[in-house]
C-alpha cells in the first residue's frame, strides 16, 4: 500500500541526525494556477499554458522555416511470423495514442532526446513502432531528417511510407537521410525498428530545426511534476495513474471545450460504464457536469481493477506464506491461525461472487468490497512478518526520468554525472503509514546511490561525485550527517560501488587500470576491484581483468562476492559470472555461472542471512533493459552451470528455473527488480517494477509469490533498500598475502580431474604452457584487432613448467597478473584451451584440483603428490623473455626457411597459392600479408566461440589443415623441432598477429603513460607490456625441400572399375549366395534398389543396412600425398552389410543419452546462440572417440545378436569408390557435388559473419544447402545405395594408421583401443580434394573430433571382424 509522503526534516531532536544538501525550492511558472483539486489544477493550468504556448509562438519569425518536435512515443514489441520486416502491425494502419492492441499501449517518452542513439527493448524478430507530432510553420517546409536502425527500419509521415530499409546492423547516427516535406501544422511521423536478434535501438535528429525538440512535451512533464507535489494524498495519486495510463490529458484542447474532456472519459471507460458515461458527456457543459462523468469513469476503473485482483488475487500464495510464517516463527506470529480463517472465508466469497465484468451495480460494488478486504489481509499478515523487526529503512529516491543505471556493459563511469533529481531517505515506520524523510541530499544535481551500510549502522559509504566531476565514494557518518569523501586521488580516475569489510577496509571499483571495453572499441573504461583503508589509503589492485567487476559485497563466510565479466574467445553477450575471493584479493574462484549462457548478466547478488551458500541476485540480458531484471535464488552448492543451483526464480513457486539463451534475456520479463535485500532465504525487500506502466516502488516478496507493495511515488523511483539496524558482522579473513614478493606459487593436484581433460589419457600432458594477456587500451579493442578472428587481446608468452606423471604440477607465476594455462602434449601441443585466467596474489599459494574439475564434487586431494614433494618450478621461458607473441617476430621466420621458395606469390601448374612472403600479397586491414593467407587454414576458437565447456583437444592443432598437410608430407617439407614449436604455439594461441596494442595502432595520448603509472602504483609492476625485448634473430635461409618421389600408377585391377549397372549386379548376386538370417531378413531385392537389411533400434528408430559385395580394386592414390602411396590391389574377400547413413544422433542415443554432438561455432562477435547445431537427431553423431564407436559396435552387436564393427580402411573405400577410379566416387574434385555431398562450399562461410572476411577455405561456386553437418541422406547415393561417403562427417575405420602398401593381416585391423586410427571420407569442413575416396587423415583413438562420426559394418556370411 503506498503510503502518505512526508517531506520533512531530520529534526535533531527527532532522529539525532542532521539533514544535509536541502535545496530550496523553485518560483513556479506563472501559467501553474493551482485550484481546490487536482484536476482542476491540471485543467486550468494547461489551458493557460497553451495561452502561453502561442504568445511565444506569434513572436517566431515565420519567413523562415520553423518545426516544432512533439514528444516520442513508443508501442510495442510486436513479435513478427515468418514474413518478418515486412509482416504489417496496427501501427500501420492508423495511429490513436488511446488505442491498445493485445495489451500493448502508447508509452510516452518525454526523456528521448534527439541526436543521441535510444536503446529499445525489443526482442529478436520484433517490432517496436515510434510516432511523434512534428508542427511546421513557414514557408519552406521540407526538411532532412537523419535516421539510424538496429535493425530494420520503416518510416511514414502522414500516412505515406517514405522510407524502407531492411537491413542488419547495428544502430549509429544518420544512417540513412531522409527528406520530410511536411505540411503547414501538424505532421504525424510513424517509425517501424524491427530487431532481428541482439540488441536494439533507433536514432533521430532533424536538420535545420529552429526551437529545440521537446519544449512542448518537458512543459507538460514539468506540469505533472507540479500536481504530484501539491496533491499527494493516495485517491488522488490513484486517479492520476489512471488518467495518465489513459492519455486522458495528454493532446490539447480548446479552452473550455468541457465536452471534448468528457468524451476522452467516455472511450477510457470500463467495466460496462461506457453508454452510462456517453448520456452524461452529452450534457458535459460545466465542471459539476464533467465531474459526473468522470465519476463514472473513476467507478469504471475501480471496479476493473477489483475484477482484476479478484481474478489474480493468489490465495495458494497468501495461504503458504502465513503457515509459513506460524511455523518459522510460532509465537512471534500469533495471528496467524485468525489470517487463514478470514483468508478462507474471502475466497469463499469471492468464488460465489465471480469475477464478471458486465455485472450489476451491486455485484460490482460486492466486487470493490471483497477485493479491498482481500487486499487489507494480505497487507497485514504479510507485514506481521516478524523479520520486519526494524523501524527504519534507507532507500534512494531518484525521479524516474533518469534512472542513473548503467548499461549491462557498463560502469557508472558511463553515467551522466549530473541532473539527478535524487536523495538517501529514511522510510519509516515500514508498513502503510510510513512517510519518507530526506537523510543526505546532494548538490547540484548529483548522483548518490551504491548505498553500503556499516555493520554498525552508524555510517555507510555512497557513490557521487565530487568538485572535479569525477566519481568518488563517500563516507556519511549517520549520528552528525556529516559527510567525508573516502577516495580522491589518482586525477582522471573514478572510483566507485564500495563496501566494507570486515576486517576494516574496503573494496570498490575503480578505472585505475586503464581498460577499455573491448566490444565497444574500448569507448568504455573498465572498473576493476581495489582495496582500500576507509580513508582511501594504501590502495592496492586486486583483481587484473579484462572487463567490469561489479557489485562487490561480503559473503556469510567473510569472502566477498562480486561480478566478473569476460570474453576471451568466448561470447561477451552471455559471460558475466559471479565470483569469490577473500578480501586481500587471494582465492579468486567462480561462484556461479562459468561456462554458463544463463544468466547472461548477475546484478547487485547477496547472501542469504544464515544460510552458508545461498545468495539472491537480479538476472538481466546484455542488450535492452539495463541492470534490471528477474529476481533469482542461487544456492553454488546446488550447481554452479546455468540453471543447476538456481533455487527459485521470484515469482515462480513450484515451476523449475529454465535456462534461456537470449540477448535480451528479461526485456519482456515483467515483473522486473532491482537491489534486493534478503531478510531471510524466504522473504525480501526489494524494488520493482510489476508492468510496463507501473512506478519503481519498494515491495515485500516472496518465495510463494506475494509481492506486497510497501511504497511507491508518481514519477519517482524507490531503490536500494537497507535496514537501518545493526547487525553481526562477518568473520574476518585473515591475509595470505606477503607483499614484499613479487610472486605466487600455483598448486595443481591432478590435471587429468575434471570435465576439461575427461578421456586424455593419463601421462598424456607433459607441460603446461603459461600465457599472460595484455588488455586493451582505453578507446582501443575489438574482435578483429589482434588478429583475424583470433584473440580478443595480446597474448604475452610467458613460458612453460612441467607436469609429472601423475598429474600434478607446482610452480611460480608473477603475481597480479591475469595468466591462462594450456597443458601440452609430447609434441607441444595444446589438448585444451582456457578460454579465462587465474591471477594470484603476492606471496599467494594458489591451489587448483584439476582441470575445469568441479568444485561440487567431492574431491579427494589428500593423495600425496609428486609436486607437493617437489621445490616450485620457475617457468622455462619460451624461447625468450617475455613478450607479446607476434606472427611477424615469432612465424615469419618458418614460413622464410620453408614456405617461400615455393610460396613467392607465382602460380604454380597454372593455380593461385597462398604467397606466404612478409610483403605478399594478401591484404586485409593492416595485418601482416603472409597471416593473411596463411591463417585460413588454422582452425581455432576464434573471438566468440562456444562458451560451453569444450571438449578435449577441440581446438587441437591437428585439427588444422595446416598441420594435417605437413604431417601428411606436404611437399616433402620437414620442419625442424623449433620451426614447429613456433608454428604451433601460434596456433594454440588462437592465431594472433600483432604483439603489442601499438603494432595494432596508435594508443591514445597519454592512456599509456597513465596505465604505466598505475600498474606500477598500485600493483607494483614496473615492466612495459609494449616495450619489445631485443633478440638477435638471424635471416632465415629458404631450405629447398628433396623431391618428391614420382607419382606412381595405380595397378591394373581385372573387372575394375565398373559402372553402376556392375555395381547392382554385383550386390544381387552377393544376396543370392547369403543363407540363414542373412538372407531371411533382407526384404526381396529389387533392380533398381540395393539389397537392405534393418534393424530396430530404441522407440522406433531403425538402422538400415546396404550389402557391399566382395571384389577387388585398387586402393590408395599413386599421385596423392605420400601416406595414399603406393597405390595397390586389395581384395574384399567377403560381402558385408554396411550402415546406410552415418550413424545419427537418434541412433546413438540410446547407447548414450548423455551424449551432446553440440555446435559449431561461428566467428566474428555478437552471438546470441551457441553457433550452428549440429546436435539434431538425424545429424550424423559427431565429437565421438573411436573408442566409444567401437564399444557402440559392442552394445549394438549384443543387442542384435549379430557382430557390428567400423569398418576397415580397405571395407570403406571399396565401399565409397562403389567401381570409380575417379577422386570421388561422382568424378572429378572440380565437379559440382551441390547435389552429391555435403562439403566445404559457399554455405560453409556463413561460419564467418558480419566484418569477418570469408577466409574459411571453401568452393565458392558450390552451393550444397548446408552450413555445418546435416540430415543423413540429403544428397544423392553412391553406385551401392551408401549416403554421405564424402563429406557431412568424417568416419572412423577399424584400421590403425600405417603406411601403404596396404595389408589386411598386419595388424592394422586387430581393433587395439590404442595408437592413432584412420579417419576417412572428408566432412562438411573439407574441400573436395580432402574428402576424396584415398584421402586419409588419423588421430588418437580416444580423442573426440569435430567433425568425425562412424558408420558400422556387419560381416554377411562368413566369418566376422575381429571385435575387442
Amino acid at each position: 500500500m503506498t503510503g502518505r509522503v512526508a517531506r520533512i526534516s531530520l529534526l535533531a531532536g527527532l532522529l539525532g541526525w542532521a539533514i544535509v544538501g536541502r535545496a530550496a525550492p523553485a518560483e513556479d511558472p506563472r501559467w501553474y494556477v493551482k485550484k481546490a483539486t487536482w484536476q482542476q489544477t491540471l485543467q486550468a493550468s494547461r489551458e493557460a499554458l497553451t495561452v502561453h504556448e502561442a504568445r511565444q509562438t506569434e513572436k517566431v519569425d515565420t519567413s523562415k522555416p520553423s518545426v516544432v518536435l512533439g514528444q516520442w512515443f513508443h508501442m510495442g514489441p510486436f513479435v513478427a511470423s515468418k514474413k518478418g520486416f515486412n509482416e504489417a502491425f496496427p501501427p500501420e494502419k492508423s495511429v490513436d495514442l488511446n488505442e491498445t492492441h493485445d495489451k500493448l499501449r502508447w508509452t510516452a517518452h518525454p526523456e528521448w532526446e534527439d541526436g543521441i542513439v535510444h536503446t529499445l527493448h525489443t526482442p529478436g524478430t520484433s517490432a517496436t513502432y515510434l510516432y511523434r507530432e512534428i508542427t511546421a510553420n513557414g514557408k519552406k517546409n521540407t526538411v532532412t531528417a537523419g535516421f539510424g536502425s538496429d535493425d530494420g527500419i520503416a518510416v511514414w509521415l502522414n500516412g505515406k511510407r517514405i522510407h524502407s530499409k531492411d537491413v542488419p546492423r547495428g544502430p549509429a547516427p544518420n544512417q540513412d537521410m531522409v527528406t520530410l516535406n511536411l505540411k503547414d501544422g501538424p505532421n504525424q511521423l510513424l517509425v517501424k525498428i524491427y530487431n532481428i536478434s541482439g540488441g536494439c535501438g533507433f536514432f533521430f535528429a532533424l536538420e535545420g530545426q529552429i526551437k529545440k525538440p521537446d519544449a512542448r512535451s518537458k512543459t507538460r512533464d514539468a506540469l505533472w511534476g507540479l500536481v504530484q507535489r501539491d496533491f499527494t494524498e493516495p485517491q488522488a495519486i490513484r486517479q492520476m495513474n489512471w488518467e495518465k495510463q489513459d492519455s486522458i490529458w495528454l493532446s490539447d484542447w480548446k479552452a473550455g471545450d468541457l465536452p471534448a474532456l468528457a468524451d476522452r472519459y467516455v472511450k477510457a471507460c470500463r467495466a460496462g460504464r461506457k453508454e452510462e458515461a456517453a448520456k452524461l458527456a452529452g450534457a458535459a457543459a460545466d465542471a459539476a457536469a464533467l465531474d459526473k462523468v468522470r465519476a463514472v469513469y473513476y467507478e469504471s476503473r475501480r471496479i476493473d481493477e477489483a475484477v482484476a485482483e479478484l481474478a489474480a488475487f493468489n490465495f495458494d500464495a497468501l495461504r503458504l506464506a502465513i503457515r509459513d510464517l506460524m511455523q518459522t516463527h510460532g509465537a512471534k506470529y500469533p495471528k496467524g491461525q485468525a489470517f487463514l480463517d478470514d483468508l478462507d472465508r474471502l475466497e469463499k466469497q469471492a468464488k460465489q461472487q465471480g469475477a464478471a465484468k458486465d455485472a450489476d451495480r451491486s455485484s460490482s460494488d460486492a466486487q470493490v468490497q471483497a477485493a479491498l478486504r482481500l487486499k487489507a489481509l494480505r497487507e497485514e499478515a504479510l507485514l506481521a512478518n516478524p523479520l520486519l523487526n526494524f523501524e527504519k529503512l534507507l532507500v534512494i529516491r531518484r525521479k524516474a526520468d533518469k534512472l542513473g543505471l548503467p548499461q549491462n556493459w557498463q560502469g557508472n563511469c558511463a553515467l551522466p554525472r549530473g541532473g539527478y533529481d535524487n536523495e538517501l531517505a529514511v522510510l519509516s515506520p515500514v508498513g502503510s503509514a510510513c512517510r519518507l524523510t530526506t537523510l543526505h541530499r546532494p548538490e547540484g544535481g548529483r548522483f548518490i546511490g551504491d548505498v553500503d551500510l556499516h555493520w554498525d549502522a552508524a555510517r555507510l559509504l555512497f557513490s557521487s561525485t565530487d568538485a572535479e566531476n569525477r566519481w568518488q565514494i563517500f563516507e556519511l557518518a549517520l549520528k552528525d550527517g556529516l559527510v567525508r569523501q573516502v577516495t580522491s586521488q589518482p586525477t582522471g580516475v573514478d572510483n566507485y560501488d564500495a563496501c566494507y569489510l570486515p576486517n576494516g577496509r574496503i573494496v570498490y571499483g575503480s578505472t585505475a587500470c586503464f581498460h577499455g571495453v573491448p566490444c565497444v572499441g574500448g569507448g568504455n573504461q573498465v572498473a576493476n576491484l581495489f582495496l582500500a583503508e576507509t580513508d582511501g589509503s594504501n590502495a592496492r589492485q586486486l583483481c587484473f581483468d579484462q572487463d567490469h567487476n561489479w557489485c562487490p559485497t561480503v559473503l556469510n563466510n567473510g569472502q566477498v562476492m562480486y561480478a566478473r565479466w569476460e570474453y576471451s574467445d568466448t561470447p561477451h553477450y552471455f559471460t558475466r559470472l559471479l565470483m569469490s575471493m577473500n578480501p586481500d584479493g587471494t582465492s579468486q574462484m567462480e561462484l556461479y555461472g562459468s561456462n554458463s549462457y544463463w544468466p547472461n548478466s548477475t546484478f547487485y547478488a547477496r547472501p542469504i542471512p544464515n544460510h552458508p551458500t545461498r545468495v539472491v541476485a537480479v538476472i538481466s540480458g546484455h542488450h535492452g533493459v539495463p541492470r534490471m531484471g528477474e529476481l533469482v535464488i542461487f544456492d553454488p552448492a546446488q550447481g554452479r552451470h546455468e540453471a543447476s543451483g538456481a533455487v527459485q526464480r521470484i515469482p515462480g513457486h513450484g515451476k523449475e528455473v529454465q535456462p534461456v539463451i537470449a540477448d535480451g534475456l528479461v526485456n519482456g520479463s515483467w515483473p522486473k527488480f532491482l537491489h534486493p535485500w534478503p531478510l531471510s532465504d524466504k522473504y525480501f525487500l526489494v524494488s520493482c517494477q510489476p508492468t510496463p506502466h507501473s512506478n519503481w516502488g519498494l515491495y515485500l516478496v516472496d518465495v510463494f509469490d506475494n509481492l506486497l507493495l510497501l511504497h511507491e511515488e508518481n514519477g519517482y523511483a524507490i531503490f536500494e533498500p537497507v535496514p537501518l539496524r545493526a547487525s553481526p558482522r562477518p568473520p574476518v579473513v585473515p591475509d595470505r598475502v606477503d607483499l614484499t614478493k613479487k610472486e605466487a606459487i600455483v598448486y595443481l593436484n591432478d590435471i587429468y580431474r575434471g570435465e576439461g581433460l575427461r578421456g586424455v589419457p593419463r601421462g598424456t600432458v607433459k607441460s603446461l604452457r603459461l600465457f599472460e594477456f595484455h588488455f586493451a587500451y582505453n578507446s582501443m579493442g575489438g574482435h578483429i584487432n589482434i588478429g583475424i578472428d583470433g584473440p580478443w587481446d595480446v597474448h604475452r608468452i610467458l613460458g612453460t613448467v612441467p607436469v609429472g606423471p601423475d598429474g600434478s604440477a607446482i610452480f611460480r607465476v608473477p603475481a597480479n597478473t591475469p595468466i591462462a594455462l594450456q597443458p601440452l602434449d609430447a609434441e607441444g601441443k595444446a589438448l585444451q584451451v582456457m578460454r579465462s585466467w587465474l591471477t594470484a596474489m603476492p606471496g599467494e599459494v594458489l591451489s587448483c584440483v584439476g582441470c575445469h574439475e568441479r568444485q561440487n564434487q567431492t574431491v579427494g586431494n589428500s593423495r600425496r603428490t609428486l609436486a607437493a614433494v617437489n621445490e616450485p618450478a620457475d617457468i622455462e621461458p619460451w624461447r625468450g623473455p617475455p613478450r607479446g607473441f607476434s606472427f611477424a617476430r615469432e612465424v615469419q621466420g618458418v614460413l622464410d626457411r620453408y614456405c617461400v621458395g615455393c610460396h613467392d606469390g607465382q602460380p604454380k601448374n597454372g593455380k593461385e597459392i597462398p604467397d606466404l612472403r612478409a610483403d605478399g600479397k594478401a591484404s586485409f586491414r593492416n595485418f601482416t600479408p603472409s597471416y593473411v593467407a596463411l591463417h585460413p587454414y588454422v582452425r581455432r576458437p576464434g573471438p566468440e566461440s562456444d562458451y560451453h565447456l569444450q571438449m578435449p583437444l577441440e581446438y587441437h592443432a591437428d585439427t588444422s589443415e595446416l598441420v594435417q598437410m605437413l604431417r601428411k608430407g606436404h611437399k616433402n617439407v620437414k620442419l625442424d623441432g623449433e620451426s614447429w614449436d613456433r608454428l604451433l604455439t601460434w596456433i594454440d594461441l588462437n592465431v594472433p598477429d600483432k604483439g603489442t596494442w601499438s603494432e595494432h595502432r596508435q594508443i591514445a595520448k597519454g592512456v599509456h603513460e597513465r596505465r604505466l603509472e598505475m600498474r606500477k602504483k598500485y600493483a607494483g609492476i614496473a615492466e612495459d607490456p609494449e616495450v619489445l625485448p631485443e633478440t638477435k634473430a638471424a635471416k632465415a635461409e629458404f631450405v629447398k625441400p628433396e623431391p618428391l618421389p614420382a607419382p606412381q600408377a595405380a595397378p591394373k585391377v581385372a573387372g575394375w572399375p565398373f559402372d553402376a549397372a556392375a555395381a547392382r549386379q554385383k550386390q544381387l548376386a552377393a544376396l543370392s549366395g547369403l543363407a540363414g538370417p542373412d538372407a531371411t531378413n533382407a526384404p526381396p531385392a529389387k533392380a533398381d534398389q540395393p539389397p537392405t537389411r534393418t534393424i530396430d533400434l530404441d522407440g522406433g528408430v531403425k538402422l538400415e543396412l546396404v550389402l557391399v559385395p566382395a571384389g577387388q580394386f585398387a586402393m590408395g592414390s599413386g599421385d596423392g600425398p605420400l601416406d595414399e602411396r603406393p597405390a595397390c590391389s586389395v581384395r574384399v574377400e567377403r560381402p558385408f552389410w554396411m550402415a546406410r547413413f552415418e550413424i545419427t544422433n537418434e541412433q546413438y542415443a540410446p547407447f548414450d543419452p548423455q551424449h551432446d554432438s553440440g555446435y559449431i561455432s561461428v566467428f566474428n562477435k555478437d552471438h546470441s546462440n551457441r553457433g550452428q547445431a549440429v546436435n539434431r537427431s538425424t545429424q550424423p553423431v559427431i565429437r565421438v572417440s573411436w573408442q566409444q564407436a567401437m564399444e557402440y559396435c559392442r552394445w549394438l552387436s549384443a543387442r542384435t545378436g549379430l557382430r557390428f564393427s567400423l569398418p576397415s580402411e580397405a571395407q570403406w573405400e571399396w565401399a565409397c569408390r562403389a567401381g570409380a577410379d575417379t577422386p570421388l566416387n561422382w568424378g572429378a574434385v572440380s565437379a559440382d557435388f551441390g547435389k552429391l555431398g555435403n562439403l566445404a562450399d559457399e554455405r560453409l562461410t556463413n561460419l564467418t559473419i558480419r566484418d569477418s572476411p570469408k577466409w574459411i577455405p571453401s568452393i565458392a561456386s558450390v552451393n550444397d544447402g548446408s552450413i555445418v553437418t546435416d540430415n543423413v541422406g540429403k544428397y544423392a547415393p553412391n553406385a551401392f545405395g551408401l549416403h554421405d561417403m564424402h563429406g557431412n562427417a568424417a568416419e572412423w575405420t577399424l584400421s590403425d594408421y600405417k603406411p601403404y602398401p596396404y595389408a589386411d593381416a598386419d595388424g592394422r585391423n586387430s581393433g587395439e583401443p590404442s595408437g592413432r586410427k584412420v579417419v576417412r571420407g572428408g566432412s562438411f569442413y573439407d574441400r573436395p580434394h580432402r574428402a576424396r575416396s584415398a584421402f586419409r587423415l588419423d588421430y588418437p583413438a580416444w580423442q573426440r573430433v569435430y567433425n568425425v562420426g562412424f558408420r558400422v559394418v556387419c560381416e554377411a556370411g562368413g566369418k566376422d571382424v575381429v571385435m575387442k
